[in-house]
Parts: C-alpha cells; sequence; structure tokens
C-alpha cells in the first residue's frame, strides 16, 4: 500500500506562486510515476503534470507549460510542483497520485492506483 500526502496549496492572488509537495510512504519501490491532478468545482478531474520516477522525465499540460515545472526528489519520495504566474483558472482542488505499470506516459487518471487527500489552490484575480 502506498500512501500520499499533499501539502503547500492556499489562497494567492493573480501573477502569484504556491509550490505543492507530495510525499509517498508504504510501499513505495514498485512506483514508475507519479502525477498531479485537479478538479475545479463542476469540472472533471483534469492531469496536469507527471513524473517518471526511474528517470525524472516530467510533462505538464500546454495550459500550465512556462509557468508550472515538476520536479522530485528521490531521496526524500517525494514530488514538487512550482506553479508561477497563477491564474483565477488554475483555482481547483489539486491532487497527487502515484501508480506503476503500464501505460507509463500517461495522464488518465483511470491509470492511477493511489491518491493524496488533495490540496486546495485558490488564486484570485
Amino acid at each position: 500500500q502506498v500512501h500520499l500526502l499533499e501539502s503547500g496549496g492556499g489562497s494567492v492572488q493573480a501573477g502569484g506562486s504556491l509550490r505543492l509537495s507530495c510525499s509517498a510512504s508504504g510501499d513505495t519501490s514498485d512506483l514508475d510515476r507519479m502525477a498531479w491532478f485537479r478538479q475545479a468545482p463542476g469540472k472533471e478531474r483534469e492531469g496536469v503534470a507527471r513524473i517518471l520516477t526511474f528517470s525524472g522525465h516530467a510533462y505538464v499540460i500546454d495550459s500550465v507549460k512556462g509557468r508550472f515545472i515538476l520536479s522530485q526528489d528521490n531521496a526524500k519520495n517525494t514530488i514538487y510542483l512550482q506553479m508561477g504566474n497563477l491564474k483565477p483558472e488554475d483555482s481547483a482542488m489539486y491532487y497527487c497520485a502515484a501508480a506503476h505499470g503500464l501505460p507509463i506516459r500517461t495522464l488518465d487518471s483511470k491509470s492511477y492506483s493511489y491518491w493524496g487527500q488533495g490540496t486546495q489552490v485558490t488564486v484570485s484575480s
């Protein structure tokens, strides 16, 4: 079993920055990817960024490219989502997720087995 704990959410004004953290504990040895998803009220859950934990290769969706950076600290089993130039449309509950097995290069929520409780990000205009 894998446990994910997110932190770092909060309220900021447009143009501000936040850094989200997600620490994995438990049976993490088989994990090969971790990701961030977000869900705003009334909207579907959206994959934002994912990282391959064995290589550090990160991918972010186009709408956050150039503003969000995903990184990891393998020694701490932790990933970080540095969010800059935040916009009101970035407001959502952000969830950390992890998985192992094929397909690896995916942001399909159905392909992720482990989920955190979420951390709220609110961006005011």
